[in-house]
């Protein structure tokens, strides 16, 4: 990933990919859907933006997670986030 990808996202789509990053329920390709970053772009955020103790943290939990890897995914599962995940105004 350059410089140039993570300073082109605003400081809302950070923190709105940190968010998704972060939940269990959005894979890793509904993330790319919506900014165009592969999985290692994400990673590189996550541990450019996080703290140290934070990233581990996050990269322990998301490793071969099955929600995280659409691939690994059950089938039946047909949607990207849960229906209450996104905050209104």
């Amino acid at each position: 990933m350059t410089d140039k990808t993570l300073k082109s996202l605003s400081e809302a789509d950070t923190s709105r990919l940190i968010e998704m990053a972060w939940e269990d329920r959005t894979p890793f390709n509904a993330i790319e859907r919506s900014f165009g970053l592969s999985e290692s772009q994400v990673i590189t955020i996550m541990r450019t933006e996080l703290k140290r103790s934070s990233f581990n943290l996050w990269r322990k939990r998301v490793t071969g997670r099955s929600t995280k890897h659409a691939a690994l995914r059950d089938k039946s599962v047909i949607r990207a986030y849960c229906s209450t995940q996104y905050k209104h105004k």
